[in-house]
Formats: structure tokens, C-alpha cells, sequence
């Protein structure tokens, strides 16, 4: 973005000069100084006999014209005098000023005073404050306390509630992933007993589940569990940070834990014959093997970066760090399609695997680890993961942006068979998280006014800026279009040319109904928090209270869609319908991340600013380096 143009004081006064009024003798003497042809025209006889004639009738005028108007004169006649006045006079005979004055403009206000003006009247501690959000926030709060008053009754120690049946269930290893997941929620809203109960269980339980489980996913345990207790150490005054009275077990508890399950975790790392971790590991003995296919999701294996570099910050330990960092170095020297990678890489040969290119399931956090793991080691030599950000969203730009028919919704498709092959329009929900890390990458976590103002935005900034905003509302048309307002798993755009097959969302009175097909396969629903997060970060970015509005027609179609009377929230078969089928899973993201940001879309900016901390994708906010102490 190219400098604004210089603009001095002088150019203010003189632009303000321009409205002042002048004396009728600095107008007469100006006029008969600069007037070249009025002095010619005084040089000949004709001229100074015309000007003679001029001064003695306006000298007759003045002397014998005085009001004699009827109090009864029409209002028509009396345009242009008022009563005892003549054209020429006032009522005491005087000679009136008959010239009119220019028009009278407010001072013209410096760029400097147009912004500190704007600042004033648009700062964020205006729009953040309400007491309708507050109250909407506290709405937020309450589903909270009720989805874990569920798990807590049902299911406690379990990873997840089926809150229709009323029990738990353990698909994430049995580390009681929901415990860990909604732990540094509940201290955010600062809902004190349920951070008691869920610290006192980790306390208890946790080490002793991560000595004696076996099989566990590497990424899925590093986000939800890891990521979870990092989080908590710190948010719980942990080196310094967050609530040093929050309830619970004493920080230490947290980072002990979380020590313990990474130096397990690590063997997935350690055990690859390359820089591309294993993805799955059996805890109780420290072993890890690849998936029965062989393969390793390319998002999974670069999603972990985050939580290992900031264990390694607090422990002075670098082992944590350069192992998973491994990773995104051995991905730069990997061949890229303009950036993108296919959602697929083998760790046995260190090579990605098929030509399948989405931004959805298996691909998508890469692209946002490669933006946050910059951010969160700012001045450290991970420029090249700065670099790499940019192509790929040039890519994305290139290859994957279209635009719906007939409404011009902007969208996100995919390349299931490389670049050579055909383009398909479906968008996953997960793609969602797409615009919030665009806005991120942008203004790199401050507010656009105060980006604008500090000259940090290119123009480049500012088209991705406005690309996210675009894929914001398609994002929230995808909830708008359904019968339920809730968005589908997965949506199909019909384009110029092609018009996908398959049914709607149910909602006839939506504008989008015919730019987004829903298919059989697609229509569930399972709580998911991408759309959310992207609007949080939005409405921080932008200060556009339509982000608060959009959130908050969703959390009311969770309300009333999805919440069960007993506790809990429950996934759904199908939202095109009314009612819906109850797919009876209360994952643990919906605590951990879709409640959370719908907290924090409603809350103050100065909670969990964007340019001090760093969302893991699974929403735990882990502090950026430099706004936390090393031990």
C-alpha cells in the first residue's frame, strides 16, 4: 500500500480561508486591484460616465426610498424585504448590506484529525460495549453450563456425551478429551465451578489414563488434550499469565501433565524413518505405527506446531519444538501447486501422496499453521513459513475461488484431481475457517483502523481482507439457506455452466436458495465452530457489528435446534428439515471451541486480544512470544 500523500497545517488553513468572510472594503479594494479589464473600462469617457450615473442612483435609492409596505402585503410581494425595511434599507434609513455572503462551511479537518475524530466516535471499547451483548454474551454462558451440566451427569471421564441416550462414550483414546477440551473455556467465562470440577479431575485421573491408555491419534490428542492443558497452565497464572486465583489444582499440575503426554506423543516423530511423523501412537508403551494405509493426513502432521513450541518455550527444553518443526521445514522443499498441497503425505518417503487438493478435511489446518506459526515466533527465523502463507492464498485465489450462480456467492472448491483435472464446487464447513485466518494473515492480528493507520496494510492485505469478508457471508449463508438455520457437514455450488444435481436447504425464503445444493450425504450437522471462529475474528478485525448478528442467529438455532432438556447439545441427521433427526453426540469442539468463540464474539476486545495470543485449531489460545516469560 503505497504512502498517503503529504498534508501540512498550511494546506488546512489554507483550505479554511477559502470560507471565511471578507470586509466590503477588502472585497472593493482586491476587485479594483486585480480587475485588469475593470481598469481599462474606468480609462475611457463612457466608462467614467456610466460609473457616475451608477453612485448618484444609488445615492437617489438610499436617500428617498423608504418602507411604505402595508402591514397587509401579500407574502409574495414581500420576497426579498422584511417589515420598516427597504431593498437598500433598514428601518432606520440605513443602508443595508444587500451583497450576499458565501455559504458558511465547517473548517476542513487535517487527515490526522479526520482519524483521532473517527478513533473516537468507532473505538473498539464502543462498539465491544452493550448492555444487549453482555446479556447475549451471558446466553452463551448459560448453554455452557448446561451442555457440560450433561456431560457431567452422564458421561464424566468419558470423551464425549450422547446426551439423547444419556451416556459417554470413548472415541478419542479415553483421555477424557471433553474434561480437557472445555477446561480453558470455563475459566475464560469464568464459570468457577466447572473449572474446579474439571482441574480436580484432571488432577486425579488424567496421568494415570495417559500411563495405561493404548492407541491415540497424534494430531487429535496434540490439539484437544495437549493444546487443552497448555492453555489451562497458562490462563490459570501459569509463568505469569491469566487468573493467579483461578480454582482448580495449582498450574503446575497442567504443565506436568502436559510434559508427560508430549514426551509419549514424541515417538510419532522419533520412530518415522523422515521429518513426516507416524499418525498414531500407543501411549502406555511408547510406540507408534502409521495408519493401516500407510498415508498421514498432510494437515494432521503440520497441525501440531503450535502446542509442541510453546511446551518447549515453558520447559527450556528444544526438543518438543524442533522435532515437530521438522515438519513445515521438510514441507517447504516439497513440490506445490502454486502453493497448495495435496491432503495426503507419506512418512515413509517423506513425499505427498495423490493430487487431491482442498481446503477442507485433511488439508485445512495446514494453511493455518503456516500463518500462526509465524506469528507466534515473531523476529525468529521462520520467515520462510511467511512465504509460504502468501502462495498458497495467491493459489487459492487462483485455482479454487469462484463465484455461485445466479447470486455471486463467493466459494472455496476443491481439485480432486489436481490442477489438471476438473474443479469441483463443493465446500466443506470445515473451509469456514478460511476467512479467519485470512483476516489474520492480514492485519496480523491488530484492528484494520489501526493497521490503516500505521501504514502495515498492502494491498495484497487488503484484497485478502475483502475476500474473507466475501467468504464470511457465504459461510453464513450456508446456515441461512437450511430449514433449521444450521449449516450442512458439506454444500455444492451451482456455477456458470454447470448446475450441481440435488435438493436445497429447505429455507425457500433465503436469496441463495438456488446458488447452494445440499446432498443426502451431506445434510448433518455435528456442532462444528469453524463459521464462528471466522466471525469472532472478523468482528475484532473489522468492528462490523454484522458478525455479532450472524453469530447470534446461529448460537439461537443451536438453542433451539440441538439443545436436549436434560444436558447437552446433540449433532444433527438433518437440518433441511423441521424438526430434525438427533444423531445423539455431543462432540467435544462444541465446549472447547464453538461455545468459546461465540463467547468471545459477544465479549470486550481486551479478552483474548488477537495480537497477544494464538488459536490452536482446537481453539486453545496459547500467548505469542514476547507476551509471555521464559522460565
Amino acid at each position: 500500500m503505497s504512502k498517503s500523500l503529504p498534508y501540512s497545517m498550511k494546506d488546512v488553513h489554507y483550505d479554511n480561508a477559502k470560507f471565511r468572510q471578507r470586509s466590503l472594503f477588502k472585497v472593493i479594494t482586491q476587485n479594483m486591484i486585480s480587475s485588469h479589464v475593470k481598469r481599462e473600462c474606468t480609462n475611457c469617457s463612457t466608462g467614467k460616465f456610466l460609473l457616475i450615473l451608477m453612485i448618484f442612483g444609488v445615492a437617489y435609492l438610499m436617500l428617498t426610498h423608504t418602507s411604505s409596505t402595508p402591514s397587509s402585503i401579500g407574502a409574495a410581494e414581500r420576497v426579498g424585504t422584511e417589515e420598516g425595511h427597504s431593498f437598500f434599507t433598514d428601518g432606520s434609513g440605513r443602508f443595508r448590506k444587500f451583497w450576499r455572503k458565501a455559504p458558511r462551511l465547517p473548517p476542513q479537518l487535517s487527515p490526522d484529525e479526520i482519524a483521532a475524530r473517527n478513533k473516537s466516535i468507532h473505538s473498539p471499547g464502543k462498539i465491544d460495549s452493550g448492555p444487549d451483548w453482555v446479556a447475549r454474551q451471558q446466553r452463551v454462558k448459560e448453554a455452557f453450563i448446561h451442555a457440560w451440566s450433561g456431560y457431567r451427569h452422564y458421561a464424566m471421564g468419558f470423551d464425549e456425551l450422547m446426551p439423547v441416550s444419556k451416556r459417554g462414550v470413548d472415541g478419542l483414546g479415553g483421555l477424557g478429551a471433553t474434561v480437557v477440551d472445555a477446561l480453558d473455556t470455563a475459566m475464560i467465562m469464568g464459570v468457577d465451578e466447572v473449572v474446579d470440577e474439571a482441574g480436580t479431575w484432571i488432577e486425579k485421573h488424567l496421568s494415570q489414563r495417559i500411563d495405561k491408555k493404548g492407541q491415540v491419534n497424534l494430531f487429535e490428542t496434540t490439539i484437544r488434550v495437549l493444546g487443552g492443558l497448555l492453555s489451562a497452565y497458562h490462563l490459570s497464572g501459569g509463568e505469569h499469565g491469566g487468573n493467579t486465583s483461578a480454582k482448580g489444582p495449582k498450574p503446575a499440575v497442567y504443565l506436568d501433565t502436559a510434559k508427560d503426554l508430549a514426551d509419549r506423543l514424541l515417538i510419532a516423530f522419533t520412530s518415522s524413518p523422515t521429518a513426516i511423523p507416524y499418525s498414531d501412537v500407543i501411549l502406555h508403551d511408547r510406540s507408534a505405527h502409521p495408519a493401516p494405509d500407510g498415508l498421514s493426513s498432510t494437515a494432521e502432521v503440520s497441525s501440531v506446531q503450535l502446542e509442541f513450541n510453546y511446551l518447549s518455550f515453558l520447559t527450556g527444553d528444544p526438543k518438543y519444538s524442533l522435532e515437530s518443526m521438522k515438519v513445515l521445514e521438510h514441507m517447504k522443499t516439497l513440490p506445490k501447486v502454486k502453493g497448495l498441497v495435496p491432503i495426503y503425505i507419506n512418512p515413509q518417503t517423506g513425499d505427498f501422496s495423490g493430487d487431491n487438493i482442498r481446503l477442507g478435511s485433511r488439508g485445512d489446518s495446514y494453511y493455518e499453521y503456516l500463518i500462526k506459526v509465524w506469528l507466534q515466533n515473531p523476529g525468529s527465523n521462520v520467515t520462510y513459513l511467511h512465504e509460504m502463507y502468501k502462495e498458497s492464498v495467491q493459489g487459492v485465489k487462483e485455482l479454487l475461488v469462484k463465484k455461485s450462480v445466479p447470486n455471486g456467492l463467493v466459494f472455496v472448491g476443491e481439485l480432486p484431481y489436481g490442477p489438471k483435472g476438473s474443479f469441483s464446487t463443493k465446500m466443506d464447513h470445515l473451509v469456514c475457517f478460511l476467512p479467519g485466518t485470512l483476516a489474520l494473515g492480514a492485519t496480523k492480528g491488530l484492528t484494520k483502523d489501526k493497521a490503516m493507520k500505521e501504514n502495515l496494510l498492502t494491498l495484497e492485505d487488503l484484497e485478502n481482507l475483502k475476500l474473507a469478508e466475501d467468504l464470511a457471508q457465504t459461510c453464513y449463508e450456508m446456515y441461512s439457506v437450511t430449514a433449521t438455520g444450521l449449516a450442512p457437514e458439506i454444500a455444492y455450488f451451482n456455477i456458470e455452466g454447470h448446475k450441481e444435481d440435488g435438493p436445497g436447504g429447505g429455507n425457500n425464503h433465503s436469496k441463495y436458495v438456488d446458488d447452494i445444493v445440499i446432498k443426502y450425504a451431506d445434510r448433518h450437522n455435528l456442532l462444528r465452530p469453524e463459521t464462528v471462529e471466522s466471525l469472532f475474528v472478523l468482528f475484532r478485525i473489522t468492528g462490523d457489528p454484522k458478525y455479532r448478528e450472524w453469530g447470534w442467529d446461529i448460537f439461537e438455532s443451536f438453542e433451539k435446534h440441538t439443545k436436549i432438556d436434560s444436558g447437552g447439545y446433540t449433532s444433527l441427521d438433518d437440518v433441511t428439515v423441521v424438526p430434525p433427526h438427533k444423531r445423539d453426540k455431543m462432540e467435544t469442539f462444541f465446549l472447547g471451541e464453538t461455545l468459546k468463540y461465540l463467547y468471545l464474539l459477544f465479549s470486550s476486545s481486551d479478552v483474548i486480544p488477537l495480537d497477544e495470543y494464538v488459536f490452536n485449531t482446537e481453539a486453545h489460545p496459547l500467548p505469542i512470544q514476547g507476551h509471555a516469560r521464559s522460565k
